[in-house]
C-alpha cells in the first residue's frame, strides 16, 4: 500500500519538528516562582487522588531530567486512533507568577496505533515566560499501551518551552505514534 504523497509531507514536516527541536536542558536554577518536587507531589496526589509508588518514581525522573517547573496543568482527555488519530482534552494552566488559565488541547496523530482510551493529565511545564506561551502547537511522539491504567509520560517541545504529560486513564489501546498538541483558548473541533 502507498501513501498518498500529502500523507507522506505531512509524516515527515512532524518527523522534521520532533527532531530539530532543541534537547531539554536539565538543572535548572531554583527561583521563587517554580514548584518543588514536593509541591507538584503533593498537587499530582491531590489530583490523581493516588500515593502509589509509580507515580512519585515518574516525578522524581522528570525533576532529575529537568528540574523545577514554573507551572503545570491539570485536565482530562480522550484520544483514539486507527493508524491516524486525534486527541481532545481541557484543563487549567497553574502558574505561581501568574494565577490560573482555562487551556483545551487537540491535535492528530499518524502511527502504528490502535484503540482509545480516556485519561487524566497532569503535565509539568517549564521556561514559560506569559500564560500566552502555552498558545502554540508542541510536536512529539508517543508510545502508549493502554489495557486498563497505568502512568506514562512523554516530553513535548517547542522553542524552550517544555511539556512533560503525565497520563492515567483506562481503554484499551497500543501502538506508537508521532503528532502534535495545539493548545488554544477556546476547545476547537478540527484537531489541526
Amino acid at each position: 500500500m502507498t501513501l498518498p504523497r500529502h500523507f507522506v509531507s505531512v509524516i515527515a514536516g512532524l518527523l522534521f519538528l520532533a527532531l530539530s527541536a532543541p534537547m531539554p536542558a536539565s538543572g535548572q536554577d531554583n527561583t521563587t516562582d517554580k514548584y518543588t518536587q514536593d509541591e507538584v507531589l503533593k498537587a499530582s496526589k491531590e489530583f490523581f487522588g493516588d500515593t502509589s509508588k509509580d507515580l512519585a518514581t515518574i516525578i522524581e525522573k522528570i525533576f532529575k531530567d529537568q528540574g523545577e517547573p514554573n507551572g503545570y496543568i491539570t485536565g482530562e482527555e480522550a484520544a483514539g486512533a486507527i493508524a491516524v488519530g486525534v486527541r481532545y482534552g481541557n484543563g487549567w494552566l497553574h502558574r505561581k507568577a501568574g494565577g490560573n488559565q482555562r487551556v483545551f488541547w487537540q491535535g492528530p496523530s499518524l502511527g502504528f496505533d490502535l484503540g482509545g482510551n480516556a485519561a487524566k493529565v497532569f503535565t509539568l511545564v517549564y521556561n514559560i515566560g506569559g500564560a500566552n506561551q502555552i498558545f502554540q502547537r508542541f510536536p512529539g511522539v508517543e508510545g502508549t499501551i493502554y489495557v486498563v491504567g497505568g502512568f506514562g509520560v512523554n516530553y513535548q517541545q517547542r522553542g524552550n518551552v517544555i511539556l512533560a504529560p503525565i497520563r492515567t486513564g483506562v481503554g484499551l489501546r497500543g501502538g506508537i505514534n508521532i503528532g502534535y498538541l495545539h493548545y488554544t483558548r477556546e476547545q476547537e473541533v478540527l484537531p489541526f
